[in-house]
């Protein structure tokens, strides 16, 4: 029986997705796996039998991933999960960065009881005038999930859109269309457009990358849109941008106390991801994960540990993580020879200084064999799995 903690309400339908080899409670100890939302994981201690934690969402912030890779644990997120979510409500930034809606609504509102309403909005109206998106360029800081749909979409409202990833994989390559530019360098980018939407994931280089530097090379009157994470905007830096009017409208997911009650700030509460149909869908698949690696070693998705997955047509597999270093897999194969096992498929992946290994075996491997496994120098666990 696989223990599986939940550290924040997670959507029924994921939770329907465990077998009856698996007890899920949010008050469980010496858990397999944690599946979570938002909570802060980073205090938390981790029990000897944590395996694997599953983020129910993009963003991994709340998650101490170093110490989790030290120890051997999979960090698993849902990529594309709530990408739909997101780029809709990115196009409604877009559009109240156009055209002051907000500020229209919000006087239409103290009018209740105007007998010359009809006559004072033909007159009001002028002062929330805005601009079209078609013939407007934007710019896409990042060309995954989000990032490429929102760019997509964009051509459909006839804008003008440029693109810029230097990490994009071959297949976000083939799902962006052909018309948007590509730019190789940043500055390029800030160059060329009147709207720029951010869309990397917050880490010690891209933390505060918005900031006086970038504004400087960007377009007077810029709008920029923030639905990633707060930290990728200098805020005091973007404060002096919005006084200057370097920045003429900050849309932004992550509202600081600085930032918030600015005229020219259009403030949200972390609505990204925050629909029925996100929710489910980023449940279901950290379901998934956690219950194809747990019961069958399988990593997909990871952030930290190399994605190596394979369906199990043997009875029997052992999978190894391990330091990246020669003769590895040598090591691991003589162990397995001492039980004249014949390996029906080996698969080996590698990310950075971790590596991971799996062994299909026609016949399962002793307790002696496991023990020389893991007593090889660099070997930071191994599982063993039968169908």
């Amino acid at each position: 029986m696989y223990k599986v903690r939940l550290y924040n309400n997670i959507a029924k339908i994921g939770l329907d997705q465990f077998t009856e080899n698996f007890e899920v409670s949010d008050d469980i100890e010496n858990e397999d796996a944690i599946v979570v939302r938002s909570a802060n994981l980073h205090e938390i201690k981790y029990p000897r039998s944590l395996k694997c934690i599953a983020r129910a969402g993009a963003g991994v912030n709340n998650i101490d991933v170093k110490t989790c890779t030290d120890l051997g644990i999979a960090v698993f997120n849902t990529p594309g999960a709530n990408s739909n979510a997101v780029k809709e409500l990115v196009f409604a930034g877009l559009l109240l960065a156009s055209r002051d809606i907000y500020g229209g609504i919000t006087w239409a509102r103290g009018q209740a009881g105007n007998e010359n309403l009809a006559k004072d909005m033909e007159k009001q109206k002028k002062h929330y005038a805005g601009n079209e998106l078609a013939g407007k360029a934007l710019g896409v800081i990042g060309c995954g999930a989000i990032g490429i749909q929102v760019a997509n979409l964009a051509l459909r409202f006839d804008m003008d859109v440029f693109g810029y990833d230097p990490f994009m994989s071959v297949d976000a390559a083939w799902q962006l269309s052909k018309n948007v530019h590509h730019e190789k360098e940043i500055d390029g980018l800030y160059k060329e457009v009147d709207f720029i939407t951010i869309h990397v994931p917050q880490n010690d280089a891209t933390k505060g990358m918005l900031n006086k530097e970038a504004f400087a090379k960007m377009k007077d009157g810029v709008k920029i849109l923030n639905f990633a994470r707060g930290g990728l905007v200098n805020d005091e830096d973007m404060l002096e941008a919005l006084n200057s009017g370097k920045v003429a409208c900050y849309v932004t997911d992550f509202p600081s106390p600085l930032l918030a009650d600015h005229p020219h700030v259009i403030p949200m509460p972390h609505l990204g991801a925050s629909t029925a149909e996100s929710e489910e869908n980023c449940a279901v698949k950290a379901a998934q994960e956690v219950m194809e690696y747990l019961q069958y070693g399988n990593i997909v998705n990871s952030v930290n540990l190399p994605n190596n997955s394979s369906p199990m047509t043997t009875p029997f597999r052992v999978c190894v993580l391990h330091k990246n270093v020669p003769k590895m897999i040598a090591k691991i194969t003589d162990c397995a020879a001492q039980d004249n096992a014949n390996i029906e498929n080996l698969s080996n992946k590698s990310r950075g200084e971790i590596a991971y290994t799996m062994l299909d075996m026609d016949q399962e491997a002793s307790e002696q064999t496991i023990e020389m496994m893991r007593k090889i120098y660099g070997v930071m666990r191994v599982e063993t799995y039968k169908l």
